[in-house]
Protein backbone atom coordinates (compact mmCIF):
# COMPACT_ATOMS: atom_id res chain seq x y z
CA UNK A 1 0.00 0.00 0.00
CA UNK A 2 0.94 3.44 -0.60
CA UNK A 3 0.11 6.98 1.12
CA UNK A 4 0.82 10.04 -1.56
CA UNK A 5 1.00 13.42 0.21
CA UNK A 6 1.10 16.74 -1.54
CA UNK A 7 1.52 20.56 -0.66
CA UNK A 8 1.18 23.69 -2.34
CA UNK A 9 1.28 27.28 -1.30
CA UNK A 10 -2.30 28.22 -3.29
CA UNK A 11 -1.37 31.88 -3.19
CA UNK A 12 -5.18 32.81 -2.36
CA UNK A 13 -7.67 30.45 -2.53
CA UNK A 14 -9.87 32.18 -5.25
CA UNK A 15 -7.37 33.51 -7.88
CA UNK A 16 -6.08 29.85 -7.73
CA UNK A 17 -9.39 28.57 -8.29
CA UNK A 18 -10.64 30.79 -11.03
CA UNK A 19 -6.77 29.72 -12.69
CA UNK A 20 -7.73 26.02 -12.84
CA UNK A 21 -6.34 24.50 -9.69
CA UNK A 22 -9.98 22.96 -9.42
CA UNK A 23 -8.83 20.95 -12.56
CA UNK A 24 -5.72 19.59 -11.23
CA UNK A 25 -7.44 18.77 -8.36
CA UNK A 26 -9.50 16.42 -9.93
CA UNK A 27 -6.72 14.39 -11.16
CA UNK A 28 -4.70 14.33 -8.10
CA UNK A 29 -3.78 11.09 -6.97
CA UNK A 30 -2.97 12.38 -3.58
CA UNK A 31 -4.61 10.92 -0.30
CA UNK A 32 -3.88 14.15 1.75
CA UNK A 33 -3.00 18.06 0.19
CA UNK A 34 -1.84 20.52 2.37
CA UNK A 35 -2.80 23.86 1.18
CA UNK A 36 -1.28 27.33 2.74
CA UNK A 37 -2.04 30.87 1.98
CA UNK A 38 -5.61 30.51 1.07
CA UNK A 39 -6.32 34.06 2.38
CA UNK A 40 -10.14 33.53 3.04
CA UNK A 41 -12.26 32.48 6.09
CA UNK A 42 -12.88 28.34 6.86
CA UNK A 43 -16.58 29.32 4.68
CA UNK A 44 -14.66 30.78 2.03
CA UNK A 45 -12.22 27.69 1.78
CA UNK A 46 -15.35 25.78 1.96
CA UNK A 47 -17.30 27.85 -0.96
CA UNK A 48 -13.97 27.82 -3.17
CA UNK A 49 -13.78 23.58 -3.00
CA UNK A 50 -17.41 23.26 -2.93
CA UNK A 51 -17.41 21.12 -6.14
CA UNK A 52 -14.50 18.87 -5.08
CA UNK A 53 -16.52 18.41 -2.03
CA UNK A 54 -19.72 17.36 -3.76
CA UNK A 55 -21.26 20.26 -1.85
CA UNK A 56 -20.16 19.82 2.31
CA UNK A 57 -17.03 20.15 4.52
CA UNK A 58 -17.31 15.79 4.96
CA UNK A 59 -19.07 15.18 1.40
CA UNK A 60 -18.54 12.18 -0.86
CA UNK A 61 -15.02 13.72 -2.03
CA UNK A 62 -12.14 15.50 -0.28
CA UNK A 63 -12.70 15.99 3.46
CA UNK A 64 -11.42 19.37 4.67
CA UNK A 65 -10.17 21.23 7.41
CA UNK A 66 -8.85 24.78 7.60
CA UNK A 67 -7.17 27.54 9.82
CA UNK A 68 -8.75 30.16 8.99
CA UNK A 69 -6.13 33.94 9.43
CA UNK A 70 -7.09 36.29 12.34
CA UNK A 71 -6.28 39.11 9.97
CA UNK A 72 -8.24 38.79 6.83
CA UNK A 73 -6.70 38.07 3.72
CA UNK A 74 -3.45 36.71 4.65
CA UNK A 75 -2.10 33.67 5.30
CA UNK A 76 -4.65 30.86 6.05
CA UNK A 77 -3.50 26.64 6.35
CA UNK A 78 -6.03 24.12 5.20
CA UNK A 79 -5.86 20.18 4.70
CA UNK A 80 -7.93 17.82 1.97
CA UNK A 81 -8.12 14.26 2.76
CA UNK A 82 -9.50 11.19 1.28
CA UNK A 83 -10.60 10.06 4.65
CA UNK A 84 -11.48 12.29 7.61
CA UNK A 85 -8.64 13.07 10.25
CA UNK A 86 -9.33 11.42 13.81
CA UNK A 87 -8.05 14.19 15.41
CA UNK A 88 -7.20 18.03 14.22
CA UNK A 89 -5.03 20.55 16.11
CA UNK A 90 -5.04 24.52 14.67
CA UNK A 91 -1.66 26.44 15.99
CA UNK A 92 0.77 24.92 18.36
CA UNK A 93 0.57 26.42 21.54
CA UNK A 94 1.99 29.89 20.76
CA UNK A 95 -0.31 32.53 22.03
CA UNK A 96 1.00 35.31 19.21
CA UNK A 97 0.77 33.18 16.08
CA UNK A 98 -2.27 30.68 16.86
CA UNK A 99 -4.96 32.00 15.48
CA UNK A 100 -2.40 33.59 12.57
CA UNK A 101 -3.90 31.01 9.71
CA UNK A 102 -0.30 29.98 10.02
CA UNK A 103 -0.40 25.84 11.29
CA UNK A 104 -3.19 23.00 11.10
CA UNK A 105 -2.68 19.51 12.23
CA UNK A 106 -4.27 16.44 11.35
CA UNK A 107 -4.07 13.04 12.54
CA UNK A 108 -5.02 9.88 10.26
CA UNK A 109 -5.68 6.57 11.44
CA UNK A 110 -3.78 3.32 10.67
CA UNK A 111 -5.08 1.82 7.53
CA UNK A 112 -3.82 -1.78 6.50
CA UNK A 113 -0.21 -1.85 6.25
CA UNK A 114 -0.62 2.00 6.53
CA UNK A 115 0.41 3.34 10.08
CA UNK A 116 -1.17 6.45 11.47
CA UNK A 117 0.38 9.30 10.76
CA UNK A 118 -0.12 13.41 11.53
CA UNK A 119 0.11 15.23 8.41
CA UNK A 120 0.66 19.47 9.35
CA UNK A 121 0.27 22.35 6.75
CA UNK A 122 2.53 25.26 7.51
CA UNK A 123 2.95 29.12 6.13
CA UNK A 124 5.86 29.89 8.24
CA UNK A 125 6.27 33.36 7.61
CA UNK A 126 8.62 35.48 5.25
CA UNK A 127 10.87 38.29 6.47
CA UNK A 128 12.74 41.33 5.59
CA UNK A 129 15.92 41.86 7.26
CA UNK A 130 15.93 45.11 9.36
CA UNK A 131 12.18 45.10 10.20
CA UNK A 132 9.62 43.81 12.43
CA UNK A 133 8.80 41.27 9.65
CA UNK A 134 12.20 39.19 10.33
CA UNK A 135 11.90 39.60 14.29
CA UNK A 136 8.53 38.23 13.90
CA UNK A 137 9.88 35.29 11.39
CA UNK A 138 12.44 34.86 14.01
CA UNK A 139 10.06 34.75 17.10
CA UNK A 140 7.93 32.19 15.18
CA UNK A 141 10.78 30.04 14.63
CA UNK A 142 12.38 30.00 17.91
CA UNK A 143 8.83 28.87 19.35
CA UNK A 144 8.31 26.17 15.91
CA UNK A 145 11.54 24.97 16.66
CA UNK A 146 9.98 23.78 20.02
CA UNK A 147 7.17 21.98 18.79
CA UNK A 148 9.62 20.42 16.03
CA UNK A 149 11.47 18.91 19.39
CA UNK A 150 8.65 17.53 20.80
CA UNK A 151 6.97 15.80 17.66
CA UNK A 152 10.27 14.63 16.74
CA UNK A 153 10.91 12.89 19.76
CA UNK A 154 7.49 11.62 20.41
CA UNK A 155 7.99 8.36 18.59
CA UNK A 156 5.23 8.96 16.25
CA UNK A 157 5.11 9.48 12.04
CA UNK A 158 4.70 13.30 11.81
CA UNK A 159 5.19 15.25 8.62
CA UNK A 160 5.28 18.52 8.07
CA UNK A 161 4.46 20.11 5.05
CA UNK A 162 4.16 23.92 3.26
CA UNK A 163 5.82 26.95 2.62
CA UNK A 164 8.79 27.42 5.10
CA UNK A 165 9.83 30.35 3.53
CA UNK A 166 13.94 29.29 3.78
CA UNK A 167 16.18 28.20 1.25
CA UNK A 168 18.68 25.51 3.00
CA UNK A 169 21.20 25.19 0.27
CA UNK A 170 22.99 26.34 -2.36
CA UNK A 171 21.64 23.61 -4.62
CA UNK A 172 17.75 25.16 -3.29
CA UNK A 173 17.37 28.77 -5.06
CA UNK A 174 19.16 29.62 -8.56
CA UNK A 175 20.70 32.98 -7.85
CA UNK A 176 22.19 32.04 -4.60
CA UNK A 177 25.31 34.34 -4.80
CA UNK A 178 22.56 37.52 -4.95
CA UNK A 179 20.54 36.41 -1.69
CA UNK A 180 22.84 35.59 0.89
CA UNK A 181 22.32 38.56 2.74
CA UNK A 182 18.27 38.09 2.45
CA UNK A 183 15.69 36.83 4.19
CA UNK A 184 14.97 33.12 3.00
CA UNK A 185 18.63 32.52 2.38
CA UNK A 186 20.72 34.20 5.63
CA UNK A 187 23.02 31.88 7.61
CA UNK A 188 20.92 31.98 10.79
CA UNK A 189 17.87 30.71 8.83
CA UNK A 190 19.81 28.07 7.09
CA UNK A 191 21.38 26.80 10.49
CA UNK A 192 17.66 26.98 12.05
CA UNK A 193 17.16 24.06 9.34
CA UNK A 194 20.18 22.43 9.95
CA UNK A 195 19.48 21.96 13.90
CA UNK A 196 16.88 19.35 13.56
CA UNK A 197 17.09 17.85 9.94
CA UNK A 198 20.20 15.53 8.43
CA UNK A 199 21.83 12.81 10.45
CA UNK A 200 21.55 13.89 13.92
CA UNK A 201 18.40 15.31 13.76
CA UNK A 202 14.38 14.03 14.14
CA UNK A 203 13.36 15.31 10.87
CA UNK A 204 14.45 14.55 7.07
CA UNK A 205 13.75 16.61 4.61
CA UNK A 206 12.34 14.14 2.23
CA UNK A 207 12.53 15.60 -1.22
CA UNK A 208 16.38 16.37 -0.97
CA UNK A 209 16.68 12.97 0.74
CA UNK A 210 15.91 11.68 -2.93
CA UNK A 211 17.33 14.24 -5.09
CA UNK A 212 20.48 14.79 -3.01
CA UNK A 213 22.70 16.12 -5.90
CA UNK A 214 19.92 18.17 -7.86
CA UNK A 215 19.78 21.79 -8.41
CA UNK A 216 15.99 22.49 -6.91
CA UNK A 217 14.01 20.84 -7.97
CA UNK A 218 12.31 24.39 -7.22
CA UNK A 219 8.94 24.64 -6.19
CA UNK A 220 8.59 28.63 -6.43
CA UNK A 221 9.24 31.08 -9.24
CA UNK A 222 8.37 34.93 -9.36
CA UNK A 223 6.06 36.05 -11.64
CA UNK A 224 7.73 39.21 -12.64
CA UNK A 225 10.19 38.66 -15.86
CA UNK A 226 11.15 35.10 -16.74
CA UNK A 227 11.95 33.99 -13.68
CA UNK A 228 9.73 30.51 -14.48
CA UNK A 229 11.00 30.19 -18.46
CA UNK A 230 14.32 30.66 -16.83
CA UNK A 231 13.62 27.92 -14.08
CA UNK A 232 15.46 31.06 -11.70
CA UNK A 233 13.04 29.16 -8.93
CA UNK A 234 13.61 28.73 -4.73
CA UNK A 235 13.15 25.39 -3.65
CA UNK A 236 11.49 26.78 -0.26
CA UNK A 237 8.04 24.36 -0.15
CA UNK A 238 9.44 21.06 2.11
CA UNK A 239 8.01 17.86 3.35
CA UNK A 240 10.00 17.47 6.19
CA UNK A 241 9.03 13.82 8.19
CA UNK A 242 10.19 12.17 11.30
CA UNK A 243 12.94 9.72 10.25
CA UNK A 244 11.07 6.30 11.13
CA UNK A 245 8.37 7.74 8.45
CA UNK A 246 11.14 9.56 6.07
CA UNK A 247 12.76 6.09 5.24
CA UNK A 248 9.07 5.24 3.52
CA UNK A 249 9.23 8.36 1.31
CA UNK A 250 9.84 6.34 -2.34
CA UNK A 251 9.10 9.11 -4.83
CA UNK A 252 9.24 12.68 -4.62
CA UNK A 253 8.22 15.35 -7.30
CA UNK A 254 7.69 18.94 -7.62
CA UNK A 255 4.58 19.38 -10.11
CA UNK A 256 5.92 21.97 -12.34
CA UNK A 257 3.44 23.36 -14.82
CA UNK A 258 4.09 22.67 -18.27
CA UNK A 259 3.93 26.48 -19.16
CA UNK A 260 3.65 29.86 -17.17
CA UNK A 261 0.58 30.33 -18.65
CA UNK A 262 -1.16 27.27 -17.17
CA UNK A 263 0.15 28.29 -13.63
CA UNK A 264 -2.82 29.00 -11.16
CA UNK A 265 -0.31 29.30 -8.49
CA UNK A 266 3.30 31.23 -7.85
CA UNK A 267 4.04 27.68 -6.21
CA UNK A 268 4.27 24.62 -7.79
CA UNK A 269 3.09 21.32 -5.79
CA UNK A 270 5.33 18.99 -4.36
CA UNK A 271 4.47 15.23 -3.96
CA UNK A 272 6.03 12.31 -2.07
CA UNK A 273 4.53 8.89 -2.19
CA UNK A 274 5.40 6.83 0.81
CA UNK A 275 4.70 3.20 1.10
Amino acid sequence: MSHTITSVNVNGIRAAVRKGMLDWLATSGADVICLQETRATDDEVLSCLGPALDGGRQGAGWHLVSAEPSVKGRNGVAILSRTPAESIRIGFGDAEFDDSGRYIEARYPAVGADPAVTVASLYLPSGEVGTEKQASKERFMAAFAHHLDVSGSSGEHHVVCGDWNIAHTELDLKNWKGNRTKSGFLASERAWLDSFIGETGAWTDVVRALHPDQDGPYSWWSYRGKAFDNDAGWRIDYQMATTDYADRAKDAVVERADSYDLRWSDHAPVTVVYR
